[in-house]
């Protein structure tokens, strides 16, 4: 289920944008139109006669509209702002007339289309997507006509025998480009329907002038053509209200067309199946515009979520800089006594001694606690074989981290407590500079600086941007703020009265680093961060792995979020970390990644059906954003700018892992599923820094996996 379930939701989302785009004219649009050509092949009763052209059944015959009968005709809509107005002049007027509508316009505002049949007017198709139909096959021109009677049955329960074709004039204006198309049209049992008058509405030459080019003259009856949709149609409006009184004054009747012609109507009403595809067919319309509605709102609020995140990295971040790297900055009085540093380790055998190792080469006094959880490849063994002064090695059963690291803090000689993982080394010191902060008696726990050590492959470098640009300039900007949300699990120092006094490590959430520090945040303590305290842990080197790690930092956040949820209500330090922490945590965590998939569905959505320069413009600028805000990191932690070489390709690709995550963690959340711990596969390739240490085993590269 969660594999299926955000893979039945992208479809749904794409399929409902898409045909969002394709009642919007975005997908499948045609807007050439065919210039003038001869007009050799045109029946010659057929240039010379009326607006009213029927080929049905093989004629070739045309009528005109009845003298002092005029038949108002209007094409493009519904449109939601001027329809409505044109209806009620022809209401106030008692005047009917034929709306040739398009399906996409139809399927929108089907109310409109609706309220037209209700109040007596008739209605005609002007296809579904206003194409020039001389440029349509045979097969394209039945689904536009398809399409219109199906929105249009869908809207009113009606099917119409008129047709206007799109970009029409009048009888004489048809050529041999546009009468084959005619006579199609009638084979499939239209009338195809021009004009006799046309005001040019669109052009808005002037109130005036709309009426002059729409009356007829000598009392001639005649079909005007109008629109009440395409863009501004106050001036029709305006011309109507006048227009029709004026002409009904000299005598003019405004008819339905098939009752000026004493024919009978157009409309035919449909019933069963055919009416609830139509139903149906509104429907999904509707749902697609409502959905799309909320993802383009979704849209614009990851749009703010992510500049403001960016803008607020950047200036914090530089306000931590210049905070921490000012001269005479201090913590307090130097921290030199010794601390205690505790690993706990679960088949740990590639790793433990570069671990161990490193730490045996700090420059700060300190012992070390490997506790073992019930490892079964000699962890416990392999540590206890190297000899080390200082070194003690705890034995339990398998319980998990939790347990393994309050084991440590109950067996732990100082008060100060360095928790890492078995994967991880130190570098000489990191120790010192991690625990520095705790001259300063508010500070109850401190972040080090993790960073990925196996940055040589494709998917280690991914890693490695995003450790110095989203993890390190997070925990600048979350120190400034005093809401840091999580101690790495890599590299973390703790007061051990602090932890006592919020009951040690929980078992209560998979982030049990997450759920500690938002305990000491409750508590009132102070939690910084120490960028110059360095520590390189080893990444996962496949996708499965890196897959399995995301999965458990995603859902194990929500859960300490969910967990810690009162302290939004409550007073004090919990309270301010409740209605600062929390939310920027839930914005910035868990509901902007899950809200970011929409900027690569409207991506390659504006890619493939336009506008595409805009598009891919505007993906090149949030780029270049984040190119920047990568940059200032790399720089904050000296690290060479060559990485970000791949950051393209990182947001293309291990991006949407990361989103698939996220949505599988909210998933296995709203369903009630529980997560287990899952141990990444190691290969041991993190060495000590300053040079290689002496390695316990062979370490067969071979266990190194590929991206692919």
């Amino acid at each position: 289920m969660r594999l299926m379930l955000p893979t039945a939701v992208l479809v749904a989302v794409m399929a409902m944008l898409m045909l969002r785009g394709y009642v919007h004219s975005e997908i499948l649009a045609d807007h050439r139109i065919q210039p003038e050509a001869s007009t050799d092949r045109v029946p010659d009763e057929i240039l010379d006669g009326g607006p009213v052209i029927d080929t049905r059944g093989g004629r070739t015959a045309s009528r005109e509209v009845p003298d002092h009968h005029l038949v108002l005709t209007f094409d493009d809509g519904p449109d939601p702002e001027w329809t409505p107005k044109v209806l009620d002049v022809l209401a106030k007027h008692h005047a009917h007339a034929v709306f040739f509508v398009t399906g996409t316009m139809a399927s929108r505002y089907p109310d409109l289309v609706r309220r037209m049949v209700d109040e007596g007017h008739e209605i005609g198709l002007h296809t579904f997507n206003h194409p020039d139909l001389s440029y349509q096959s045979k097969k394209r021109i039945d689904w536009e006509l398809s399409q219109n009677q199906l929105a249009l049955t869908g809207a009113a329960g009606i099917r119409t025998s008129l047709f206007r074709p799109p970009y029409s004039s009048f009888a004489d204006a048809m050529d041999d480009k546009s009468w084959p198309v005619t006579e199609y049209i009638g084979s499939r049992g239209y009338l195809s329907v021009v004009n006799d008058t046309d005001s040019e509405d669109w052009k808005k030459p002037g109130v005036e002038e709309i009426i002059r080019r729409a009356t007829p003259e000598g009392g001639e009856g005649a079909i005007v053509l109008m629109h009440d949709s395409g863009g501004d149609r106050h001036q029709t409006v305006e011309a109507l209200d006048r227009f029709l009184p004026d002409l009904q004054s000299r005598g003019y009747a405004f008819d339905n067309l098939t009752d000026a012609l004493g024919a009978p109507s157009a409309h035919t009403e449909v019933t069963g199946l055919d009416l609830w595809k139509g139903k149906a067919w509104i429907f999904l319309v509707g749902a697609a515009e409502n959905i799309t509605g909320v993802l383009m709102v979704g849209l614009a609020a990851i749009g703010v979520l992510v500049i403001s995140r960016f803008v607020l990295m950047l200036l914090l971040s530089a306000l931590h800089s210049r905070r921490v790297r000012g001269p005479g900055f201090s913590w307090g009085p130097p921290v030199t006594e010794p601390v205690s540093v505790l690993v706990p380790a679960y088949n740990e055998a590639k790793c433990i001694e570069n671990t161990v190792r490193s730490l045996m080469a700090g420059e700060h006094p300190i012992e070390v606690l490997v506790i073992d959880d019930g490892s079964s490849d000699g962890t416990a063994r392999i540590v206890e074989d190297l000899g080390l002064p200082g070194v003690r090695v705890v034995r339990q059963l398998n319980a998990g981290k939790p347990a393994a690291l309050n084991r440590g803090i109950a067996g732990a000689r100082h008060d100060i407590v360095v928790m890492m993982d078995g994967d991880t080394v130190f570098e000489p010191s990191t120790v010192r500079e991690l625990v520095q902060p705790f001259g300063d008696p508010r500070v109850g726990a401190v972040a080090g600086n993790a960073k990925v050590g196996n940055k040589d492959s494709l998917i280690g470098a991914w890693q490695h941007i995003e450790y110095v640009m989203g993890f390190n300039l997070d925990r600048r900007m979350y120190d400034v703020l005093g809401c840091m949300p999580t101690i790495p699990g890599a590299v973390g120092a703790f007061r051990r009265t602090a932890l006592e006094r919020v009951g040690g490590m929980s078992d209560d959430t998979l982030a049990e680093d997450t759920d500690i520090t938002m305990a000491l945040h409750r508590d009132g303590w102070k939690v910084v961060y120490a960028e110059k305290a360095r520590a390189w842990t080893e990444a996962p080197e496949s996708v499965q792995q890196l897959w399995s790690q995301r999965y458990r930092w995603s859902y194990g956040t929500m859960q300490a979020i969910w967990k810690h949820r009162r302290a939004v209500v409550e007073r004090g330090a919990s309270g301010r970390f409740g209605r600062v922490g929390l939310p920027l945590v839930s914005l910035f965590m868990v509901v902007a990644p899950l809200l970011a998939p929409l900027i690569d569905v409207f991506l390659l959505y504006g890619v493939v059906f336009g506008p595409t320069q805009k598009t891919i413009l505007a993906w090149l600028g949030v780029l270049a954003v984040q190119a920047v805000c990568a940059a200032y990191a790399f720089r904050l932690d000296r690290e060479r700018m060559t990485h970000l070489i791949s950051l393209p390709l990182q947001q293309i690709l291990y991006r949407q892992l990361m989103y698939v995550v996220l949505l599988q963690s909210w998933i296995t959340a709203l369903t009630g599923g529980r997560l287990r711990w899952q141990k990444l596969r190691r290969t041991g390739v993190v060495e000590a820094p300053g040079g290689p240490v002496p390695r316990q085993h062979t370490g067969d590269t071979t266990d190194r996996r590929p991206v692919a």
